[in-house]
């Protein structure tokens, strides 16, 4: 990623993600995260809120699909990934510039919220337990001191 931006962004969704698929089957899900600024006003001690930052974001495969299946307008989250600016052409003639955010990571925003993940089983055998899933298989032991029970 040399030369790239790399940004993280702390903000909520503006609506629920929208789940496309291209010609060729692959997902991508767009959405737009709202991040506002606050800072302390100290003469009146009360919150003031800043300018929004209104940020267009994409995520693409697999993570689009469970973008789209977890989260919903209004959710609180925390977004990494790489800007990236694209000019076009308006159906009037007029060139437009935007600046976007290419999603390499995303999760709920755990500050003012709870979640409970669930790891997605993949179709492919890589190694491990059951259905390919290396965090599925029985722990080895080393036979000292080993229980049934997990060690959390």
């Amino acid at each position: 990623m040399a030369g790239e931006t790399v940004i993280t962004v702390v903000g909520n969704l503006t609506s629920d993600p929208e789940l496309r698929f291209t010609p060729s089957g692959a997902a991508v899900a767009n959405f737009t995260v709202a991040s506002t600024p606050r800072t302390l006003d100290r003469q009146s001690g009360e919150w003031k809120d800043g300018e929004a930052l209104f940020l267009r974001c994409s995520i693409w495969r697999q993570a689009a699909e469970n973008v789209a299946e977890s989260l919903v307008r209004g959710a609180r989250v925390v977004v990494t990934g790489r800007l990236v600016q694209r000019s076009f052409e308006t159906k009037e003639g007029e060139k437009r510039t935007v600046v976007e955010l290419q999603v390499d990571e995303i999760g709920p925003s755990l500050r003012y919220a709870t979640a409970r993940v669930t790891k997605v089983s993949r179709n492919n055998n890589e190694t491990g337990g059951p259905g390919g899933d290396a965090w599925g298989a029985a722990p080895v032991s080393a036979g000292v001191g080993v229980t049934e029970e997990p060690p959390f």
